[in-house]
């Protein structure tokens, strides 16, 4: 039997039921079922206009700099920012702009 690709969001969803499931028979503590709420939260969408407010007034950072923190390259901030480009940060990227987002650069930096 074929599988449909898998969604993530819903597979996000699922994880977090199940997490809160398990804490309501103190299978998981209170803390941990936050962590696992702040982990199973879905990213927003990313524009390049977005993009470029977190780079510059957040992280007050060169393309160059920012690329690096991120571990993409360049190029990947430039398409990023750039309408024409079409390109978008997805998975990991997209999780680490929403942190930078909320708590800063220094959420990033030991």
């Amino acid at each position: 039997m074929a599988k449909g690709p898998i969604d993530d969001g819903q597979l996000l969803r699922d994880l977090l039921e199940n997490a809160q499931n398990f804490s309501a028979y103190g299978l998981v503590s209170k803390s941990d079922l936050m962590r696992i709420k702040v982990l199973c939260e879905v990213p927003p969408t990313y524009t390049p206009e977005r993009v470029f407010e977190i780079r510059t007034k957040h992280v007050k950072a060169s393309q160059a700099v920012f690329a690096s923190l991120l571990n993409v390259s360049l190029s990947t901030v430039q398409k990023w920012e750039s309408s024409a480009a079409e390109k978008r940060p997805g998975g990991a990227a997209a999780k680490l702009l929403q942190l930078i987002e909320a708590k800063g650069i220094d959420a990033l930096i030991p």
